[in-house]
């Protein structure tokens, strides 16, 4: 289930109710979603996570492609289940989040309820190297308008990149 769209129903901060054609399908969202819904009763279109164990299955709902592909990396790291990850991104936006993965900045992670020292090193390591070089940039400089300093930068950097140096041999 790759999105869901229909009327919302119900909504409260972390949890919405979508009616999709007379089914009325639960899904848990991140704090960050939460403001964005439209009101209730009004068409909505959800990005979701199809989350399925032997004894349970969850779907999880974004408004952005760039929380859900932040949730699904999240994922992959060891110890991090759908309701961690969830609560990451609860905790901060998507971009914060791979702002601080790029930087290594662990202390920033580790300010969301759940996440420890340990974790938030777990995330840096893991994920560094998956997010891409590109991604790392924007988050970066926080969505903002780059300079024509700053674009020339850029691009160079994602250059070598793409010619094979590391991302920290690039940027010196």
């Amino acid at each position: 289930i790759v999105f869901l769209e229909g009327i919302l129903a119900a909504k409260q901060p972390t949890v919405i109710v979508l009616n999709v054609g007379g089914v009325g399908y639960e899904v848990r969202i991140p704090l960050s979603s939460y403001d964005r819904l439209p009101a209730l009763q009004a068409p909505c279109r959800v990005l979701t996570y199809d989350h399925v164990r032997e004894d349970d299955h969850q779907l999880f709902g974004f408004l952005t492609e760039a929380e859900r592909r932040m949730f699904i990396l999240l994922l992959g790291v060891s110890g991090i289940g759908p309701k961690l990850a969830i609560s990451l991104l609860s905790g901060l936006a998507a971009r914060e989040i791979t702002a601080a993965i790029a930087t290594g900045d662990t202390k920033r992670l580790s300010s969301v309820s759940g996440i420890g020292r340990k974790t938030a090193e777990r995330i840096v390591v893991d994920l560094r190297d998956k997010i891409g070089a590109g991604e790392a940039l924007e988050a970066a400089t926080g969505g903002r308008e780059l300079t024509a300093t700053e674009l020339r930068a850029r691009d160079a950097i994602l250059a070598l990149i793409a010619l094979g140096y590391k991302r920290a041999e690039a940027e010196q």
